[in-house]
């Protein structure tokens, strides 16, 4: 029987070593899976490198992550913001690199490792020091960059609910970058607020397969200071 439901955060990140690329959901702090990234620093990897949208927000979620010294390289598309100063920090001490893409590319090459795509060529960059020493080729008349796909070691992504198979669906805006990341990493680890039973999730409505995902985690929604309750991001 496949039962892809992790009792807890701790035993879904087991196994996660040092020197991995981690591929971490969100856009700002819509889809952040803030449990899992705890579940991260708990654990304990080191030498990481990991891939998100930004660089962290105050310093919880991905910013705690970067405080603890652990990650040696982020790759992101927009790593400053008002509350980034946990990132600008470190990088101006010298003690984390920084690969940015622009934002298009960045979602294109996660894609590309889950399709299989070997590299492609993309128009965004060229002439800018982005572009690096990277072939550029004239095709039709405009000019490109080669760009190459981004592959992680894990994925730690958010749903909104899940079965045990593994099959997800999410909630608006946290949607972003968890369908491709799930597949372009060769383990996925998601946070869900709901599992439902087999066949309860339409079909037609799955977003990411099962066959993509790895361990499914079933986490609470979090309580404001008012001590209600609050919709993921």
């Amino acid at each position: 029987m496949i039962d892809k439901i992790a009792r807890s955060v701790a035993e879904a990140m087991q196994g996660i070593r040092d020197g991995s690329t981690v591929l971490i959901g969100g856009f700002g702090t819509a889809g952040i899976p803030n449990e899992l990234i705890d579940g991260l620093i708990a654990q304990g990897a080191r030498d990481l490198t990991v891939v998100n949208n930004n660089a962290g927000n105050g310093e919880t979620g991905l910013a705690a992550l970067l405080m603890t010294g652990r990650v040696r390289k982020m790759i992101c598309s927009f790593p400053r913001q008002a509350d980034s100063q946990v990132f600008d920090g470190l990088y101006r001490a010298g003690k984390l690199e920084l690969e940015l893409v622009p934002q298009g590319n960045l979602a294109e090459r996660i894609r590309a490792a889950g399709a299989g795509i070997g590299a492609f060529f993309c128009p965004t960059g060229f002439g800018t020091p982005l572009a690096g020493d990277r072939e550029t080729r004239v095709i039709d008349g405009k000019h490109y960059v080669l760009e190459y796909p981004i592959r992680g070691d894990v994925a730690l992504i958010k749903a909104e609910q899940g079965d045990r198979w593994g099959n997800l669906v999410y909630r608006k805006a946290a949607r972003n970058f968890g369908p491709v990341m799930a597949m372009a990493a060769g383990r996925t680890i998601a946070t869900v607020h709901e599992i439902v039973e087999l066949g309860a999730l339409d079909p037609e409505h799955i977003v990411t397969p099962g066959i993509f995902v790895s361990q499914v985690v079933k986490v609470d929604r979090v309580a404001t200071q008012a001590g209600g309750f609050r919709k993921a991001a």
